[in-house]
């Protein structure tokens, strides 16, 4: 006889349909860990948008967003989990990392079928803590959940924010501050720091586990090649250039490029100390624990191509049985990173001053530019806008007003007209394309400052609900939003950056 449930019981999914591929590998891959309870949780945001994308019950997770997101409720087919990984951390090898203070709750398939994770970060110690206390302040979750948002709107490859809690328990840095929680979703929290785990303890059984994983979940296409842990490396690298160049595109510094902060996804991960750039110098770092610059803005395509050497070390005793031949083959790919990010760089920036061809002497035009905003200390993101604006209207007004010396851009400006006339674009379908490429809105760090600090002093999230809003749309002209476009007046300017931990 066939027992009947209740209707309800028979209907009801859980609100996120866990499917934990990376909890099934061997026990030396992760430690089992609950996130810690908090007090009083209060949710500051939760991405509704981004959990319809993740196929979620977003109406059921919202009733219990505080509860779900601060790590209090532990949903139905939830996993908790803290990585293992070890770490390069600003050139010195660390074996074990591991996350300190974050929790991965699980995976889900999206709709449109790709594998996503949830995790918690500021959930309270795990094993891999090193006595730290596993949580984190309001600060870092804010600016991670303001600049990874901003990084998709931009198209540009990211971690995404899920979720903020505030705690309702303090947290003890340099001064008191609020507790919080963040819920951060990534195509896979898998580093250059994971593989490196396995090697530097000669576990090469792990680290074929590790890479079959990888492949399988992030370049299935390379499964069947004939040496496929080759072209892992390959392909780490392809999207570690595509993903640099991007960065520097835009202005953007990481801060801290440590291998434990890249990852085989190709995604932008970890945005502690990160900062956009104002006036363009090359030279330029935010990160308060970069004291020597390895990290500065320029450094971070050498940077990329260090960590795929970390990388490739890792893969030798997969890549060939001699050594000698799999450091070769490695290096080859090593070696032609640098050629792989300059062109996409250089395509990049073509199309960020207009061209839709290419001749030789687009490099020596672009460098031209960006010396004289150097000089002149303009600001990076508004001279590019303001081009894509003087490519369809002749009134250089505007333009020249980013450069301390209105006239000290007129001789470039000769060059690239002469350089646009040889161009097959028409003016209207040029400036749409610069348009394009060229933000107006970017993350500027005294507006993130200027949120943090109205949430930790007076609990008013509305500038951090208002950058939100005018990052989402960081290509189109918002003139409600016109300020927020502008560069930072000198009483506004943020020298500094610190990580979240």
């Amino acid at each position: 006889m066939s027992s009947i449930l209740p209707e309800t019981e028979m209907l009801q999914a859980p609100p996120v349909p866990f499917d934990n591929s990376y909890a099934r590998l061997p026990p030396q891959f992760f430690a089992d860990q609950a996130p810690t309870p908090v007090t009083s949780p209060t949710l500051i945001k939760f991405n509704e948008a981004l959990a319809h994308e993740l196929g979620l019950d977003v109406e059921a997770l919202r009733e219990n967003a505080a509860a779900i997101f601060s790590g209090n409720e532990v949903l139905p087919g939830s996993q908790p989990i803290a990585m293992a990984y070890a770490g390069h951390q600003f050139g010195n090898f660390v074996p074990q990392l591991g996350d300190g203070r974050a929790i991965l709750l699980g995976e889900v398939k999206d709709r449109r079928g790709r594998r996503r994770d949830i995790q918690l970060k500021g959930s309270g110690p795990t094993p891999f803590s090193r006595r730290g206390d596993g949580r984190a302040a309001i600060g870092p979750v804010l600016r991670e959940y303001i600049v990874s948002e901003a990084m998709h709107a931009l198209s540009i490859p990211t971690t995404r924010a899920l979720a903020a809690v505030i705690t309702g328990e303090p947290v003890y840095r340099e001064e008191v501050l609020p507790g919080a929680v963040f819920t951060r979703v990534a195509a896979s929290h898998i580093r250059v720091g994971t593989f490196q785990f396995f090697a530097a303890r000669g576990d090469t059984d792990s680290l074929k586990i590790l890479a079959d994983h990888v492949i399988a979940r992030h370049y299935p296409d390379i499964g069947d090649r004939a040496n496929p842990y080759l072209a892992l490396l390959e392909a780490v690298a392809d999207r570690q250039a595509a993903l640099i160049a991007r960065w520097l595109h835009v202005g953007f510094i990481h801060g801290v490029m440590n291998t434990d902060n890249m990852t085989v996804s190709g995604e932008t991960i970890d945005f502690g100390p990160c900062a956009f750039m104002d006036a363009y110098d090359p030279a330029t770092v935010f990160s308060s624990i970069d004291r020597n610059g390895r990290y500065a803005y320029a450094n971070q395509p050498a940077i990329g191509q260090w960590n795929l050497a970390r990388l490739g070390e890792t893969l030798i005793p997969l890549i060939a049985p001699s050594v000698d031949t799999a450091i070769e083959l490695a290096n080859v790919i090593i070696k032609a990173y640098g050629e792989r990010f300059q062109a996409y760089w250089l395509a990049g920036m073509r199309a960020k001053i207009g061209l839709a061809s290419e001749e030789d002497g687009d490099l020596e035009l672009i460098q031209s530019l960006l010396a004289t905003m150097q000089q002149q200390v303009a600001d990076f993101t508004l001279t590019f806008r303001r081009l894509a604006a003087l490519a369809a209207d002749e009134d250089v007004t505007d333009f020249a007003a980013t450069f301390n010396d209105p006239q000290s851009a007129a001789p470039w400006l000769e060059r690239w007209r002469e350089r646009l006339a040889r161009d097959p674009q028409t003016p209207a379908a040029r400036a749409t394309a610069m348009r394009r490429a060229n933000p107006a809105f970017i993350p500027r760090n005294h507006r993130i400052e200027q949120a943090i600090e109205a949430a930790v002093e007076d609990g008013d999230f509305s500038l951090f609900e208002a950058l939100l809003k005018v990052l989402a749309s960081p290509y189109e002209d918002q003139p409600a939003f016109a300020p927020y476009a502008e560069p930072p007046l000198p009483n506004e300017r943020v020298l500094q950056t610190f990580c979240g931990t």
